[in-house]
Parts: structure tokens; C-alpha cells; sequence
């Protein structure tokens, strides 16, 4: 038998919920529990980015410190400034 316990929201934050949930053909405690399982701890993306780094490590075969991958560029945030600054442009131009 599963457990159970209770939460307080608001009356706006559960009709909300509930509704979203009927929606989706859920019963509210089968989205709640979706929502919870959607988001992970700060511990699992620890977790996540130690694996990442090893993967990166591996595939170029160079040990990188911790510390300098934090000191790495964002090169991910660099080409999402880049290409949404192309798409404005574009947007502009055509205008």
C-alpha cells in the first residue's frame, strides 16, 4: 500500500494543479508525484555534471581539473547569445 501524506498549497495553487492534471488524464497525486520526479536535487546534478565532465575527459583525453572547467568559457551560452542575436537581425531585416 502506497503512502500518503499531505501538503498545503493554496486553493489557486491546488485548482491549478488539479486542473492541469485532469487535463492530462492524471489524478493530481499522479502529477504531483510526475512534477517531484521532474526535478532533481542539487545532489543529482552534482552527479550529473561530475559524469558529464568524465565523459568530456575521456573523449579528449586530457585531465581537466574541476577548477578549470569552471573556468572554462560558456560556449553553449555563447552560441545561444550568438544565434538569438542572428535570429533578431533576421527578424529585423525583414521588417
Amino acid at each position: 500500500m502506497a503512502e500518503h501524506t499531505t501538503i498545503q498549497v493554496s486553493r489557486q495553487a491546488r485548482d491549478q494543479l488539479a486542473q492541469v492534471a485532469k487535463e492530462r488524464g492524471m489524478t493530481l497525486g499522479q502529477f504531483v508525484e510526475q512534477l517531484a520526479s521532474e526535478q532533481p536535487t542539487a545532489a543529482q546534478i552534482a552527479e550529473r555534471v561530475a559524469a558529464d565532465r568524465q565523459v568530456v575527459r575521456d573523449v579528449i583525453g586530457l585531465d581537466i581539473s574541476d577548477e578549470e572547467f569552471d573556468k572554462a568559457p560558456d560556449v553553449l551560452g555563447n552560441i545561444n547569445r550568438i544565434a538569438a542575436e542572428k535570429a533578431r537581425m533576421a527578424r529585423g531585416a525583414a521588417a
